[in-house]
């Protein structure tokens, strides 16, 4: 009997989301510093009259937690969300760190998506119309907006910006980001045309020369070719759109340093100065010897291209892939530039092994273009080896060039789908929720023992499901039941006890029996 009294009294029941936990109290001392090993009936948490801790959390976690404390190891429930994992842990005053090895990988994965969503927010892929007093917060200005002094000019920079930059903000946005994009194309058009002979105008030079007859005669010579003048025009419609709207969009940034660091920003007013500069050496400096080097500066004008990614998602993901890829991409330089400095060594020796006349490999310099051009299976056919040994080194190149080349690309295809399923994901992803309201749980005050209850059939705050649940708690978990047969006319007591006085029935009281 004693023994069951002792087992008893080292047991502790926890009630953990509606769901009981029955362990011993030495289970809980086993991790120290924790709030299961601190626990007293003291605490504002424990029932006395049900003899149990009432924690109102994750039931599924906590049976991970509790299996810590029995076997000492940690693991991770598939069915729960990682951030909620930390913060059951968090509270029960437990180190993530302890998780186990076998499920480590699946228990990081959600780092590696709040990563991913941090990634797509600097972005800024959202298409949704921000509310005013987030504007208002973008453009410094929510002081004046929350006391109602916003100026002309703070109402008009916002729509200015949102009408230059957010080409999905409005339906005029819309119709500036298509004019944008025809004049990108265009000027890329124009650019590449010009270059075509059929699109060049002759410069003819008239001279005189001295026939056989010693008598001067005028003869016709084509010194150049220059642009027909249409694209000049074409040119000069583009680059004063694309003035317009630098202008417009750096006097109406929220930021101006970050628009002024900005990469596609700087690639824009980068090709827009070119062609201002291009007209200042047409003018100045278009007699100096070898002044057409200088139109090779203009090929900055191509760079343009990459302002289409603020008008596509899909280009501003795949330039992220490439960065998120940048150890991999590295890593793949490396091993090509290795295989292409042993292959291209190797094949100017063994190309030197037999007597071969046709020796296209005369130095290794000339052989690294060869690895190169081979590894990358490209293989333009200039360069080839003509021995047996040498046939041997360029199929291992080959082959070495294919695997070396298709191990990093799995990595970069994974990286884009990620990003691009998170992309399609936040799209369909509802931007109101509903706010939940953080509301503390109220207890009714226990009394002290041998102070009545109020006059009534049951205490105030408890319903009949309350006081039905505890009877049914007392009568089935009280040390009493397990005495025997032989304490029946104590139990009855007991029970006649419970029916007449149910709000008094004390843990001290039953403990006397």
């Amino acid at each position: 009997m004693n023994l069951l009294n002792m087992d008893a009294e080292n047991r502790v029941v926890l009630n953990v989301g509606g769901i009981r936990h029955e362990t011993y109290k030495a289970t809980l001392k086993k991790i120290p510093a924790t709030r299961l090993s601190r626990l007293t009936e003291a605490l504002a948490n424990y029932d006395p009259v049900l003899n149990e801790y009432f924690f109102d959390r994750h039931p599924g976690v906590f049976a991970q937690v509790l299996n810590y404390y029995r076997t000492g190891k940690l693991h991770y429930p598939t069915d729960v969300c990682g951030p909620l994992f930390e913060e059951e842990l968090e509270f029960w005053g437990l180190d993530a760190n302890q998780v186990e090895p076998c499920c480590w990988m699946t228990y990081t994965q959600h780092r590696d998506t709040q990563e991913t969503l941090a990634v797509l927010d600097r972005l800024d892929l959202d298409t949704e119309k921000p509310t005013d007093e987030e504007v208002a917060r973008k453009f410094g200005f929510e002081e004046d907006y929350l006391k109602g002094t916003v100026s002309w000019w703070q109402h008009l920079k916002p729509q200015m910006w949102s009408l230059f930059d957010e080409p999905y903000s409005s339906n005029a946005a819309k119709i500036i980001g298509v004019i944008s994009v025809f004049f990108i194309c265009v000027s890329i058009i124009s650019f590449c045309l010009k270059t075509h002979p059929d699109m060049r105008v002759p410069v003819i030079r008239n001279y005189s020369v001295t026939t056989a007859n010693q008598t001067q005669s005028w003869a016709l010579d084509k010194v150049q070719t220059n642009a027909h003048i249409a694209f000049f025009y074409i040119e000069c419609v583009c680059n004063a759109w694309f003035t317009l709207e630098i202008l417009v969009r750096f006097i109406s940034s929220p930021n101006k340093c970050e628009f002024v660091k900005s990469s596609v920003n700087i690639i824009d007013y980068i090709a827009t100065m070119s062609f201002y500069i291009d007209l200042i050496l047409q003018k100045y400096a278009s007699h100096v010897e070898n002044a057409d080097i200088l139109e090779f500066f203009s090929i900055i004008r191509i760079m343009r291209l990459f302002k289409l990614t603020r008008h596509s998602s899909g280009l501003k993901i795949l330039i992220q892939t490439f960065r998120a890829s940048a150890k991999e991409l590295t890593l793949l330089v490396f091993f090509l530039v290795l295989g292409i400095v042993i292959f291209a060594s190797l094949v100017y020796y063994a190309e030197r092994i037999q007597t071969n006349p046709h020796n296209d490999f005369n130095s290794i310099p000339l052989g690294l273009w060869w690895a190169l051009v081979t590894m990358t299976t490209v293989g333009y056919g200039d360069m080839a080896p003509k021995t047996y040994v040498g046939m041997f080194v360029g199929a291992l190149c080959a082959l070495a060039g294919v695997l070396t080349i298709a191990l990093p690309v799995p990595v970069i295809v994974s990286n884009f789908a990620m990003y691009y399923s998170h992309t399609q994901a936040r799209a369909k992803l509802p931007k109101k929720r509903r706010r939940v309201i953080n509301v503390e749980p109220t207890r009714p005050p226990l009394r002290a023992p041998g102070v009545t209850a109020p006059a009534g059939p049951m205490a105030p705050g408890l319903g009949p499901q309350v006081v039905n649940r505890r009877m049914n708690a007392i009568k089935t978990n009280h040390p009493k039941d397990m005495m025997g047969p032989n304490m029946d006319g104590d139990r009855s007591e007991l029970e006649a006890m419970i029916q007449t006085t149910p709000n008094n029935c004390k843990r001290k009281n039953l403990n006397m029996l």
